[in-house]
């Protein structure tokens, strides 16, 4: 009976042999760093190809390293092997130019040791032999190497035939030629979640501790995380889906290529997300980079909370204190809620949760608007606009909320230019406690009105 998911096909080797090069090709798309520095890729990125109609989960990997004994290396192959056991078919992917080597082996051994099907994938056939270098890989004994290029595409499309007609049926892929799937309702769509601060911080300790799993790679060395990874769940009936990303360095010290494309990896995961979760560490507090990361969020018109982390090991400190000083350096987010947490304890996490979902439902809260121009109107009689210079006044006519995520609030006016940015904070004060928008950006839309003989101003109706 076929079933409702689609089949998992995992890419493993060793490092350096290509691996992320053939993602990105099989997906026609640059998801995975690819550097010519081994051990690159580190945690598990996935993501849906298609061929001929058919669709399945394509898993890249860290490299399978032999022989090593550092921590980091060890979890990059528990990691694998977690990989290698959820696949319905194992991509074991060899540089045909190096040719076969022990390493290769070693791994090919692991893979006869399970019941994964395989496909071995001769790599880099445009660089070395293709006589020599491809077929003493029939030595593995994993069946006839299949030669590709995947920087110049060689050998790709029969690839994936081969793909496809390995894997299990699926009841998904009759689902999809049979109709069109219609869109989610807005208010089901998962929440998206990316968590940027600076490195080492201890953002991928978090995303673990929410996952109640060891999905992410965590490793004490800075930069540990290379790869933007979403990672999918439900928590209390609400769909979220998890961007853990490589942590941000100031331009200055982003020296190395692959440095370059994660930050890069990181913006791109900002502009995908719906609420920035901005990690700290306690024991440094708010740095002038976090503050930095905070307005990159605000301006791109995400939602933002604050997840202090390690709050365990932070002394002589109130959580008062916290949230007064988090306050007073995060001031131009309007307010955000401030979460105190401990990856290692589990301290914080469903109240972190909370937080989350609040600062989406404010992104995405549309005011109606007979009680928007009821609160200006009581706002700006409680506090008219000043003067300018030249003795003019602005005369706010109408409001009206044009668009959600972030709200985008309209003042028809009697002169844009009137409109100072004192006058902005207060209206968003008075917004943003009368309507609960904490953490959301708001937006402003001034649009000139030459009003007629007996119109009003909101401060002139009762």
């Amino acid at each position: 009976m076929p079933t409702t998911v689609d089949p998992i096909v995992a890419i493993v080797g060793r490092p350096n042999a290509g691996k992320s090069a053939l993602f990105n090709r099989l997906l026609s798309r640059r998801l995975a760093i690819v550097e010519d520095t081994p051990g690159v890729t580190r945690d598990r990125l996935s993501a849906t190809c298609e061929w001929a109609g058919r669709h399945f989960t394509l898993v890249d990997t860290g490299g399978l390293v032999s022989g090593r004994a550092e921590a980091l290396a060890t979890e990059v192959r528990r990691q694998t092997g977690r990989a290698i056991a959820d696949a319905d078919l194992v991509l074991f992917v060899v540089d045909a130019a190096q040719g076969l080597t022990p390493a290769d082996e070693e791994i090919a051994q692991q893979l006869r040791e399970t019941d994964r099907p395989v496909l071995v994938v001769a790599n880099k056939i445009d660089l070395g032999s293709v006589s020599v270098g491809v077929h003493e890989f029939h030595a593995l004994g994993l069946g006839t190497p299949l030669p590709v290029s995947a920087t110049q595409g060689v050998g790709i499309g029969d690839l994936l035939d081969t793909v496809i007609g390995a894997l299990p049926a699926t009841a998904s892929d009759a689902e999809r030629g049979a109709e069109p799937a219609s869109a989610e309702p807005e208010a089901d769509a998962p929440v998206r979640v990316a968590f940027l601060g600076r490195p080492n911080v201890g953002k991928s300790s978090l995303v673990n501790a929410l996952l109640g799993e060891d999905r992410v790679v965590v490793d004490a060395a800075p930069g540990t995380t290379r790869d933007a990874i979403d990672t999918a769940l439900s928590y209390g009936g609400r769909a979220v889906v998890l961007i853990d990303t490589a942590g941000l360095r100031r331009r200055t010290h982003v020296t190395e290529s692959v440095e370059f494309y994660s930050t890069r990896r990181t913006y791109d995961a900002l502009a995908r997300a719906d609420v920035v979760v901005l990690v700290v560490d306690a024991t440094l507090g708010i740095t002038e980079q976090d503050q930095r990361i905070a307005r990159a969020a605000y301006d791109a018109g995400r939602g933002v909370v604050l997840a202090v982390n390690k709050w365990d090991l932070l002394t002589g400190y109130t959580p008062a204190d916290v949230d007064r000083m988090a306050q007073r350096q995060l001031r131009f987010l309007g307010g955000v809620a401030v979460c105190l947490t401990s990856a290692v304890s589990g301290e914080g996490i469903a109240g972190l949760f909370d937080a989350v979902f609040a600062t989406a439902a404010a992104r995405g809260l549309r005011i109606a608007t007979g009680p928007l121009n009821r609160l200006i109107g009581q706002a700006v009689r409680a506090n008219e606009p000043s003067a300018d210079g030249a003795g003019r006044r602005l005369h706010i006519y109408y409001a009206t909320q044009a668009e959600t995520h972030p709200p985008n609030i309209v003042l028809f006016v009697n002169n844009p230019a009137l409109f100072t940015e004192e006058y902005r904070r207060y209206l968003e004060r008075k917004l943003r406690t009368a309507f609960d928008l904490r953490g959301t950006p708001i937006r402003w839309s001034l649009r000139g009105k030459r009003a007629a003989a007996s119109e009003r101003t909101l401060g002139q109706r009762g």
